[in-house]
C-alpha cells in the first residue's frame, strides 16, 4: 500500500502541484513570521542588554498609593539619597539619571522620529561612562547639548550646529557640542537621544534637585546581589526600590518578548486564515483524485485491501505532499523573514544588527503545520473512499451524495448558522468588552454554518446569473450547469474565496463607520477652531496657553488641565478649564441643569455623575494634591464622548492647589475661523515648534483616517495571502474538472463547439463560482461589520454605520478578476485537448 501511495503521488504530481503551493504559502507565512519576530526580538534584546552594562544596581522610587483624602504621589530621589548610595560598602560610583520627552527638529523643521522615541537625558559630569563621546566635549550650561551618532548621521547635524528643539512647549535653540554612541533600544529602533548637563536636564524636565533613577556601579569583585543587599540596608525601604542590572535586562527582555508576541500572534492569525483556506483546496483535490480513482480503489478492495488500508494509502499521499510543501514553505519562509527585516529598514524603521534566527521551534512548527494540515484535510476524502462498496464503486466512476447525506448536511448547516446568528445578535446587546468573546464565537459558528450550507445556496444564487449567462449562448448555459453539477465541489471552491472577502469587507465596514463616528464626534462636541497639543500626546507647559493668548485674532481660549483629586475615597482627575470661555469652545449636550463653570460650580459628564449618584444641584468634597479640601457643586450634567469627558472645574479654583501644573490640550477660537492664515498665526506664536500640533477639526479627522487607512492597508496585505490561496483553489478545481470531463469536452468538440466556445465555457464557470464566493463573503462581511458596530455603539454615542458601496463594488470586481485569471490555464488546456483522445478517455 505504501508503494501504491507513492506511485499515485508521482502519477498525479501535476494535479497535486496546486495543493503543494497552497500549503507551501501557508507554511511560508508561519515560518516567515516566526523567523522575523525571533530575529527582531533577539536583536532588540541583545541591544537593550548592552544598555545595562554600566548599571549594577538601579535605585528607583515606588509609587505611593492614594489613601483616604490623600492623592497618590511618587517620592523624590534627592541628592542626599544619591550621596548615600555612593557611600555604601561595595559601591564604586553612583550616577543620577534624569530623562524625559525631547522633540528635535531636523534641518527642514520636521520632528525627528516618532514622538514616543525622541527622548532626552543628562550627561553626568565631564566623562559619562554610559555615553562614550566620538566627537566634541561634555555639555556645559543651558546652551549646549549632545546628540547620538545615529541621529547625527540621519540629520546631518554635527558639532557647532544649532538645533531647534522643545521639551514640553517653548522652543529652545542650543548648540551641538558633542556626538556620542549608545546602545539605547529607542535609538536603535529609529528614535533619538539628546543629552544636557544634569542641572539643565533637571530644570527642563521639571525635576530640579531630583532624579528619576540612581545607577550604582559596584567595585571590582563585588557582585550585583551583594551591592543590592548593602543598598537595601542603607536606603529607606518605604521610599525606594532596588533592582540589579541583570534583573533590569531580564525585565527589558521580557517586555520586548511580550511586545513581539502580540505582533507574532497577529501575523500567525493571518497565516492560520491562509492555511484554513488551504484546507478547502486540499480536501477538494483529494476528493476529486479519489473520485477519479474509484475503480482502482474498488479493485484494491476486491483483491483484499481493507478499508483502513485504503484510508491509510490516501493519508500516505497526503503525508508526502505535506512534507514537500512544509520543506519548501520553510525555505520560502526564511527568505520572507529576511525580506521583512530588510523591508522595515527601507521604510525607515531601524532594527539593531543581529543574525537571522532560525530556531528549532520554527523548523518543527513549519513541518508540523504542513504535514498535519494536509493530512487532516485529506482524512475525510480518504474515509469516504474506503466506505464505498467495491461492487458499487466498480460500476460507477462518480459516487453521488445520497439524499439522506444532503438532508443531514443542510439540517446541520441551518442549525449551526441559526446558532451563530443568535449568538452574534445577543452579543450586540451587551456592553463593549463583555460582548467581544460571544461575538467572536458567534462569527465562527456562522461562517462554519454557511460553509456547510454553501452547496444548498449555490443552486439559487448561481441560477440568478442565468439571464446574463444566456447572452453567451451554449457556452453560458453549459457553464451554469457545470457550476451546479457538483454542489459540494463548487461550495468548497467558493468558500475559500468567501472567507477572505468576509474578513476584508467586515474590516472595511468597521473602519469606515469608525471614521464617520470620529468626524461626527469632533464636529458635534468641539466648537473651537483649533486644538493645540504635543506631537506625542504628552503634557504641555502652561506657557503654551499664555503665548497663544497673545496671538492676533483669538476670540476665546482655554487649556484643558489635569488635576488629580480624591472624591469619596476614589481618585478622580479634574479638568481645569477657562470657565468664561469653555462654553464657546465646546458644544456638549446638557442633560441636566446648565453648562456653567466658575467658582465652585462644575459640570460633570453623565457616566461620572451616574457612578457617584450625582445630579444637577448635588455637592461633593474634593481633596486636592496639596491636601486641602473644597466643596464643589454640580451645576450641570453633560453627555460626554471619547474626546471630552470628566469633571470640568474653573482654572482659578484648581490652579492654586497644583505644584507643577501641566495642560493636555489648548482649545482656541479665531475671529476668522479655521483658515491657513489663522493656523500660520498660531504656529508663529509658538515659534514654529516641532513638538506641537495645531489641528482643526479636519486635521483631527484626517489623522484618524490616516491611522485607519494604514491599518486597512496592512490587513489587506496580510489577507492577500488567503486570496492568493483561494485563486490556487479555483485553478486547481477547474484543472482537475477539465481532466475529469475530458470525454465530455471531446464530445462537445465533436458536435460542433469550437475551441473559443470551450474556453468561454470554462472561463464563465470560473467566473460564476468566484462571484458566488464573492457575494457570500461580502454579505457576511457586511453583517459582521454591522454587528461589530452595534457593539461599539454601546460606548460611542455618535456611532453610525457606513456601507462603503464603492469598495464593496471593487471587492466584487476583484472576485470576478480572480475567476477570469484562475481560468486562463484550465481553459487553454481544455481547448487544446485532442478531440478523439478525449472521447476515448475514461
Amino acid at each position: 500500500m505504501f508503494r501504491t501511495a507513492l506511485r499515485n503521488v508521482f502519477a498525479h504530481k501535476a494535479r497535486l502541484l496546486m495543493t503543494v503551493l497552497a500549503v507551501m504559502l501557508g507554511v511560508a507565512f508561519v515560518s516567515g513570521t516566526l523567523v522575523f519576530t525571533n530575529t527582531i526580538s533577539d536583536a532588540l534584546q541583545n541591544s537593550s542588554a548592552k544598555g545595562f552594562d554600566q548599571v549594577d544596581v538601579a535605585v528607583t522610587t515606588e509609587y505611593q498609593e492614594a489613601k483616604g483624602d490623600k492623592v497618590g504621589e511618587v517620592p523624590e530621589l534627592t541628592d542626599a539619597l544619591l550621596d548615600d548610595s555612593a557611600k555604601v560598602p561595595g559601591a564604586a560610583s553612583a550616577i543620577g539619571v534624569v530623562s524625559g520627552f525631547t522633540a528635535v527638529a531636523d534641518k527642514d523643521g520636521d520632528l525627528i522620529g516618532d514622538g514616543w522615541s525622541t527622548q532626552g537625558g543628562n550627561y553626568w559630569g565631564a566623562k559619562d561612562p554610559r555615553y562614550p563621546l566620538t566627537d566634541g566635549h561634555a555639555p556645559k550650561g543651558a546652551g549646549e547639548i549632545l546628540i547620538d551618532s545615529k541621529t547625527a548621521e540621519r540629520t546631518g547635524y554635527g558639532v557647532g550646529d544649532t538645533v531647534r528643539m522643545s521639551v514640553d512647549g517653548p522652543v529652545i535653540t542650543p548648540k551641538v557640542v558633542g556626538v556620542f554612541t549608545t546602545d539605547d533600544g529607542n535609538v536603535a529602533a529609529g528614535g533619538s537621544l539628546t543629552l544636557f548637563d544634569t542641572a539643565t536636564a533637571q530644570k527642563l524636565f521639571g525635576k530640579v534637585g531630583t532624579y528619576d533613577e540612581i545607577d550604582v556601579k559596584a567595585k571590582a569583585g563585588v557582585t550585583q546581589a551583594a551591592l543590592k543587599a548593602e543598598l537595601d540596608k542603607a536606603l529607606p525601604k518605604d521610599l525606594v526600590e532596588t533592582t540589579t542590572g541583570k534583573e533590569l535586562a531580564d525585565e527589558q527582555a521580557e517586555m520586548i518578548a511580550s511586545s513581539m508576541s502580540g505582533m507574532k500572534q497577529g501575523l500567525l492569525v493571518f497565516a492560520g486564515i491562509a492555511l484554513f483556506v488551504g484546507t478547502f483546496i486540499i480536501a477538494n483535490t483529494f476528493t476529486m483524485l479519489v473520485a477519479q480513482r474509484t475503480k482502482e480503489l474498488a479493485l484494491m478492495r476486491a483483491v483484499g485491501a481493507s478499508r483502513r488500508q485504503v484510508t491509510r494509502s490516501v493519508l500516505i499521499e497526503a503525508f508526502v505532499v505535506g512534507v514537500v510543501a512544509a520543506v519548501t514553505g520553510l525555505l520560502a519562509g526564511i527568505g520572507i523573514g529576511a525580506g521583512m527585516r530588510s523591508l522595515m529598514g527601507s521604510m525607515g524603521a531601524v532594527v539593531p544588527d543581529g543574525p537571522l534566527v532560525i530556531s528549532p521551534g520554527t523548523i518543527v512548527a513549519a513541518l508540523a503545520v504542513g504535514v498535519l494540515v494536509t493530512m487532516l484535510a485529506a482524512w475525510l476524502p480518504g474515509r469516504r473512499a474506503a466506505k464505498i462498496p467495491p461492487v458499487a464503486a466498480m460500476s460507477s466512476v462518480h459516487a453521488k451524495a445520497t439524499t439522506k447525506s444532503l438532508v443531514l448536511r443542510n439540517t446541520l448547516g441551518a442549525l449551526v448558522s441559526a446558532a451563530g446568528v443568535a449568538v452574534v445578535l445577543a452579543a450586540t446587546t451587551m456592553d463593549g468588552s463583555e460582548g467581544q468573546a460571544p461575538m467572536g464565537m458567534g462569527a465562527v459558528l456562522l461562517i462554519i454554518g454557511v460553509f456547510i450550507l454553501t452547496p444548498l445556496l449555490s443552486r439559487p444564487l448561481i441560477a440568478g446569473a442565468a439571464p446574463v449567462l444566456r447572452l453567451f449562448g451554449v457556452s453560458g448555459k453549459l457553464a451554469r450547469q457545470n457550476s451546479v453539477r457538483n454542489p459540494r465541489r463548487t461550495a468548497a471552491t467558493a468558500s475559500a474565496l468567501m472567507i477572505g472577502l468576509t474578513l476584508i469587507t467586515g474590516m472595511t465596514v468597521m473602519a469606515g463607520s469608525l471614521q464617520k463616528t470620529i468626524d461626527k464626534m469632533a464636529s458635534a462636541s468641539i466648537e473651537a477652531d483649533y486644538v493645540v497639543s504635543m506631537a506625542n500626546g504628552n503634557h504641555l507647559d502652561p506657557d503654551v496657553a499664555e503665548k497663544l493668548a497673545e496671538a492676533d485674532g483669538i476670540t476665546a481660549i482655554s487649556p484643558l488641565r489635569n488635576a488629580e483629586s480624591r472624591i469619596n475615597g476614589e481618585t478622580e482627575y479634574l479638568t481645569g478649564v477657562n470657565g468664561a470661555t469653555i462654553g464657546e469652545l465646546t458644544d456638549l449636550k446638557v442633560e441636566q441643569g446648565a453648562f456653567e463653570v466658575g467658582g465652585t460650580k462644575v459640570v460633570v459628564d453623565a457616566d461620572t455623575a451616574e457612578d457617584h449618584g450625582w445630579k444637577a444641584g448635588s455637592a461633593f468634597t474634593a481633596a486636592y494634591e496639596d491636601g486641602k479640601k473644597q466643596r464643589l457643586e454640580v451645576a450641570g450634567v453633560y453627555e460626554g464622548n471619547e474626546m471630552i469627558r470628566g469633571i470640568m472645574v474653573d482654572l482659578p479654583t484648581v490652579a492654586p492647589h497644583q505644584s507643577d501644573p501641566v495642560d493636555m490640550q489648548v482649545m482656541v477660537k479665531m475671529s476668522d475661523g479655521a483658515s491657513s492664515a489663522s493656523k500660520d498665526s498660531l504656529v508663529k506664536a509658538l515659534d514654529t515648534n516641532p513638538a506641537i500640533k495645531v489641528q482643526d477639526k479636519q486635521d483631527i479627522s484626517d489623522e484618524t483616517a490616516k491611522m485607519f487607512t494604514l491599518m486597512l492597508r496592512m490587513l489587506y496585505g496580510l489577507l492577500a495571502m488567503s486570496v492568493i490561496v483561494a485563486v490556487l483553489g479555483v485553478v486547481n478545481t477547474l484543472a482537475m474538472s477539465v481532466f475529469e470531463r475530458s470525454q465530455e469536452i471531446g464530445m462537445l468538440r465533436a458536435i460542433g463547439l469550437d475551441r473559443k466556445g470551450i474556453k468561454r465555457m470554462v472561463r464563465l464557470e470560473s467566473l460564476v463560482i468566484s462571484l458566488f464566493g464573492g457575494v457570500l463573503g461580502i454579505g457576511l462581511g457586511v453583517f459582521f461589520g454591522w454587528a461589530a458596530g452595534e457593539l461599539m455603539g454601546t460606548t460611542m454615542a455618535t456611532y453610525e454605520l457606513v456601507l462603503p458601496w464603492g469598495r464593496m463594488g471593487v471587492f466584487l470586481l476583484l472576485a470576478a478578476v480572480v475567476g477570469v485569471l484562475a481560468a486562463l490555464w484550465p481553459a487553454r488546456r481544455a481547448a487544446r485537448l485532442n478531440m478523439l483522445d478525449a472521447i476515448k478517455a475514461e
